[in-house]
């Protein structure tokens, strides 16, 4: 009797985060941009294939939002993710995170996880990009593309002037959702 208690109160126990399967690089707190509030990485990652991206809103790839945006909207019911990282890494975002969110949240309307501004690169690069960094290379400008699959391994980097409905980067996405 007293084990058909137990599992009937593991039923009824909610469903464990996957932050405790995930992979120890990624189990960090983040700020939201523009926010008080934070996330843990692995919460947003959850079973999920994942697109990281160096943002800057100051950029000549700025405009890569609305693309970035449209690939969101066509695969997040499918499992994807997109996590926005704005970086002054290379002097291209704004000192105010009221600024950086407008021009993620109203001028380009995006709607994809978009985190505090932190370091992308070199010895202060946030522990994302450290372990990115690592494995894949450092980016070289605003607007690099990491693509993580469901289990958190890195699958490939993509560059800045990839943009975000190139059809590498999408044939990639649709291999990882399946």
């Amino acid at each position: 009797m007293r084990l058909l208690r137990l599992l009937c109160l593991a039923l009824l126990l909610p469903v464990t985060s996957w932050a405790g399967e995930c992979p120890a690089w990624m189990n960090h707190e983040f700020q939201r941009l523009h926010s008080s509030k934070t996330v843990n990485f692995c919460d947003l990652a959850a079973g999920k294939v994942v697109l990281v991206v160096n943002t800057a809103s100051q950029c000549g790839f700025t405009p890569q939002f609305k693309g970035l945006e449209a690939l969101y909207q066509t695969y997040k019911e499918r499992g994807l993710v997109i996590i926005g990282f704005p970086s002054d890494s290379f002097w291209q975002e704004h000192d105010d995170a009221a600024k950086t969110a407008t021009v993620c949240y109203e001028n380009y309307g995006v709607t994809f996880p978009m985190l505090a501004t932190s370091a992308v690169r070199g010895d202060d690069a946030n522990a994302i990009f450290q372990h990115l960094n690592a494995e894949a290379g450092a980016p070289r400008w605003n607007f690099y593309k990491y693509l993580l699959d469901k289990q958190g391994n890195v699958i490939k980097r993509f560059g800045a002037t990839t943009k975000p409905d190139d059809t590498g980067l999408t044939v990639e996405i649709e291999a990882l959702l399946q």
